[in-house]
Parts: structure tokens; sequence; C-alpha cells
């Protein structure tokens, strides 16, 4: 993704940063804080614990495994197909999960990761 800088000089004061995602464009606005990454979540999804934020985070998770298991499988120099042939599932299966169309159980997961890719599954939960 390509960002334009905003051609406006900023004082020596602390600035806010805002990200036009229609205009893909950064634009510097004098406020006299900086915004942090959770301000900027607020602003889009919604405060921590709320259903609208926790909805994008689990649509975030599974958006970010479907990448982690595309970056594995093409760092193995490894076609959908051959995947899908490796740990028993079909090529139009390995490519929903990496592109975010289907949810994945943690069985399948487990195999594509084991017998696929050759790696073992660690989880973690936090509170």
């Amino acid at each position: 993704m390509h960002f334009k800088r905003s051609r406006r000089s900023c004082p020596e004061k602390n600035f806010k940063r805002r990200f036009d995602y229609k205009k893909n464009t950064m634009k510097v606005k004098q406020t006299g804080k900086l915004t942090d990454w959770e301000d900027i979540m607020e602003q889009r999804h919604g405060k921590a614990g709320t259903p609208a934020r926790e909805a994008w985070e689990e649509g975030f998770e599974a958006f970010r495994l479907g990448v982690l298991i595309q970056q594995m499988r093409e760092e193995q120099k490894l076609t959908q197909e051959q995947l899908a042939q490796k740990c028993g599932t079909t090529k139009s299966y390995i490519s929903r999960i990496e592109n975010n169309a289907s949810d994945i159980r943690l069985s399948t997961l487990m195999r594509i990761i084991r017998e696929g890719l050759g790696g073992r599954l660690r989880l973690s939960v936090d509170f």
C-alpha cells in the first residue's frame, strides 16, 4: 500500500497523524497530543470489550491465520494443491482459508500445520 505524506510543515509541538482510508493519505493535525493505536481502534471499531470490537478482533484473527498459512506455504514453495494433497483436503478449502472465506476446525488446522507444513501448532489464551 502506498501512502502519501501531507506537505504541510509540522511545528515542533506534538501533532496527530490521521490516515484517510478513502484517499490513502496521511494528514497531520496539530492537537497537542499524539494519537496512540488504541485511540485509532476505538474510533474505527469501538471500545475494547464492546460487541462490535470483539467481532472485528475475531475477524482479524481469522484473517491473520489465513495469511500465516499462506506465508508458510509459499516459504516451502508449495502450491495450494500440493498442500491440500499432503494434508488430505482440497485446494479450494486451502484457498478459502487463505482468503478468509471459510471457518476452520481446530483439528483441520492442526493437520494442515503438522502434515502439510511440517510445523507444530501452539495456542495461547489472553485474559
